[in-house]
């Protein structure tokens, strides 16, 4: 058997037994292309979950702030 990549999109709330979860999510190809949606049955203490990303840097701004206020026209 070899492991497969899912994007999951939630962890189901249902009944289950203790240590096992049901989980919905896409199923991803070697690049990272979803490829199929499954709803697994899964054992937690199989799953690698990756760690989250990291925020997106802001970028400092350098311009004078915008003036806003009523437009004229004409």
């Amino acid at each position: 058997m070899r492991p497969i990549f899912v994007r999951v999109i939630r962890v189901l709330d249902w009944p289950t037994y203790d240590g096992w979860l049901w989980i919905d999510g896409y199923q991803l190809a070697a690049k990272g292309a979803a490829v199929a949606r499954r709803s697994l049955f899964v054992m937690s203490a199989g799953l690698i979950w990756p760690d989250p990303p990291a925020p997106a840097a802001r970028r400092p701004t350098t311009g004078a702030p915008i003036k806003r206020g009523p437009v004229r026209v004409g």
